[in-house]
C-alpha cells in the first residue's frame, strides 16, 4: 500500500480506536471484534457488514494480462525492440522479474475518498 492509504487507514482505525473506548465496547473486542489494526483491516477486507459499519472499503484483486500490458504501455516499456515477436509467457516473464509490472490493484474507499494502488 502506498502512504496516502496507509494514512487514511491509520485515520479510520484511530476513530475505529476511539469509538470502542468512548462508548466503553470494550466487550465487542472480547467478543471477536478486532483489537489491533491489522485484525481491524483483516476484517474489513473480510466482512461486509463490519466493513459497512466503519465506512471502509478495501478491494484487492489480481490485474488481468491485459492491464498489465496498459501499464507497460502508460510506462513506455514497449519501446524495447523485437516485443512484438514475444509470446505470453516470454512477455510475463520481462513483466515479472524485468520490469517489475504489478499484478494487484487495491482500492480503499473511506468517506467517498478513493484511492487506488498497484503492487
Amino acid at each position: 500500500m502506498n502512504k496516502e492509504q496507509e494514512e487514511l487507514l491509520d485515520e479510520v482505525y484511530e476513530n475505529y480506536r476511539q469509538k470502542i473506548i468512548s462508548e466503553d465496547l470494550w466487550m465487542l473486542v472480547a467478543i471477536g471484534w478486532p483489537s489491533t489494526q491489522e485484525e481491524f483491516i483483516n476484517k474489513c477486507k473480510t466482512d461486509t457488514e463490519f466493513s459497512e459499519r466503519w465506512g471502509l472499503k478495501i478491494e484487492e484483486r489480481e490485474l488481468s494480462l491485459e492491464e498489465r500490458m496498459d501499464l507497460i504501455n502508460k510506462m513506455h516499456l514497449r519501446s524495447y525492440s523485437g516485443w512484438q515477436n514475444w509470446g505470453v509467457e516470454e512477455m510475463e516473464d520481462r513483466m515479472n522479474n524485468d520490469w517489475n509490472i504489478p499484478t494487484r490493484l487495491i482500492t480503499i474507499t473511506y468517506k467517498d475518498k478513493t484511492i487506488e494502488s498497484y503492487e
